[in-house]
């Protein structure tokens, strides 16, 4: 293999192509290299700059930094290497060094020139790297760091390229805690009744639901002080079920919980109030997951429902994860643990994963419900699909996919026919189409000007004289005409009478300058 002739290194501040001097025996130049390294007096002598091409903005830095990251060949690098290293012949091969084989495929494509990056090129690339500062002249100590902290921080916000109000990470957290607080609730829930029923029995049956008991626990504290000058208040904690409220007072006049102490009275107060906070605070989590799966993806929230929609996502680690996979990933996802043991014992794989929360699925019958599953994922995959690759998402092709679901559904039941795919998602493009001539274009036309042909025929045949007379009449009316929105066939329609005049005008006016000319003949 022929010795490395020239270096390619890639700075933050810009290019630098160096002459290589090593000899022509592998081991003796890989040693005396990693030898040379630290010292830059020995490792001096082994490179020498040829050319340096510094960046003339951060925005070309950025544009050089991306091409060289997917292994594409700058216009701004490909000059500087034809002009700094000649082309390879028999009698002086040239062999560059570059950091990356991607961009080294591309050098050679391109300009015909050999490039290198291997473990000798690598090793020679670090230490120019490590020695930068003292190679390239013009540069100071400071300049090549604050390039790269510039440059590092301009890429990670161009590869990053995201939008604040669709940021999916948002959702697998809040998905995450709410699932956990669900667990919380819970067990605190029963902790409270378990605590509380020492004191008050009774409650546990007049008040099933967790958080309105905890809530009544904190409001009553101890049983002997409720009286019927707390029952309004009691009802209105039980939404307003003064039934309820009456029954838990005559509950606690003739209660068998055994009293308790202050100090313990104390303790339950603080604990009910925690797990009131604790569910207040998961109320207000599901609806900020809500808003949140409508903004990130409408479509698929519209199909399945939040609580779904964020476990898929969340399982599968982000919305473009869960848009490259295919329906039959889909339909078991989450079923992973199932999914593997039938393929070890040979027994039947899972129908379905996460989807099996689905209404839908509950509502088919037991002999349908892998069909429906499997329409399901299909339709979960589309959606997923179009949220993730929208630049406005809507909620309409959820919706639309979600009426093919409930005509999957009733054909399993009655036999009807269902719509096909291709003809719900086309009328759902119409109607955006229209939403979107109707915001851009917004016409407003009177009523008279639908049908304007037979009109302009009339005006031809007469005079000057009454075309003016007819004129005055026309400024008249147009005040009290009414001003409409056209539908999209109505102004085809007018277009076309539009040209429809414009052309038997021109040929009125031909038939005039031949009758003028025969004439004069």
């Amino acid at each position: 293999m022929a010795p490395i002739t020239h270096v390619l290194f890639e700075s933050a501040s810009g290019y630098a192509v160096f002459e290589a001097k090593l000899s022509d025996d592998i081991g003796s130049r890989t040693q005396a290299v990693q030898e040379s390294i630290t010292d830059l007096a020995k490792f001096g002598k082994l490179v020498s700059l040829m050319s340096f091409l510094p960046f003339k903005s951060a925005a070309q830095a950025l544009e050089n930094i991306n091409d060289i990251s997917e292994g594409i060949l700058n216009d701004h690098l490909k000059s500087l290497l034809e002009l700094t290293v000649s082309k390879t012949s028999k009698k002086s091969p040239v062999l560059v060094a570059v950091s990356d084989p991607g961009i080294g495929k591309s050098i050679k494509d391109a300009l015909n020139i050999n490039c290198d990056a291997s473990e000798e090129a690598l090793e020679i690339i670090r230490g120019i790297r490590l020695h930068a500062t003292k190679l390239l002249k013009g540069l100071q100590s400071d300049d090549l760091t604050k390039a790269q902290l510039g440059l590092g921080h301009s890429y990670s916000r161009s590869k990053l390229k995201f939008n604040v109000n669709r940021i999916d990470n948002m959702i697998i957290q809040a998905i995450a805690l709410l699932d956990q607080l669900d667990k919380d609730v819970n067990l605190f829930s029963m902790r409270i009744r378990e605590w509380y029923g020492y004191h008050f029995p009774e409650l546990v049956r007049l008040v099933p639901d967790n958080h309105q008991y905890a809530r009544v626990a904190q409001f009553i504290g101890d049983k002997d002080t409720l009286s019927e000058e707390k029952l309004p208040d009691l009802a209105a904690i039980l939404e307003d079920d003064t039934t309820l409220a009456q029954n838990i007072l005559d509950a606690a006049r003739g209660s068998m919980g055994s009293s308790l102490s202050d100090i313990d009275m104390l303790n339950i107060s603080a604990f009910a109030t925690r797990v009131v906070s604790i569910s207040d605070y998961r109320k207000s989590l599901v609806s900020y997951l809500s808003e949140k799966m409508n903004l990130v993806a409408p479509s698929l929230t519209a199909l399945l429902g939040e609580r779904i929609s964020a476990r898929l996502i969340s399982h599968a680690g982000s919305l473009t994860n869960l848009s490259k996979y295919p329906a039959s990933t889909v339909q078991i996802l989450g079923a992973e643990k199932a999914l593997f043991r039938a393929l070890k014992t040979k027994g039947n794989t899972p129908k379905y994963g996460l989807i099996y929360h689905s209404t839908f699925i509950g509502r088919a019958g037991p002999k349908h419900k892998g069909r429906i599953s499997r329409f399901l994922a299909n339709k979960c995959s589309i959606a997923s699909r179009i949220d993730c690759y929208s630049d406005n998402p809507t909620p309409k092709f959820g919706e639309a996919l979600r009426a093919q679901v409930e005509e999957r559904l009733n054909f399993f039941e009655t036999g009807a026919p269902p719509s096909k795919n291709a003809d719900a998602i086309r009328k759902v493009l119409d109607d955006l189409a229209l939403e979107d001539d109707d915001e851009d274009a917004d016409v407003d036309m009177p009523l008279t000007t639908l049908e304007p042909s037979p009109q302009k025929k009339e005006k031809k045949k007469k005079r000057k004289s009454d075309a003016m007379d007819v004129d005055e009449d026309e400024d008249d009316e147009e005040p009290s005409a009414k001003k409409v929105k056209l539908s999209k066939e109505e102004k085809k329609a007018l277009k076309k009478a539009k040209k429809e005049a414009a052309k038997a005008e021109g040929d009125d006016g031909k038939k005039k300058k031949k009758k003028d000319k025969k004439e004069k003949a």
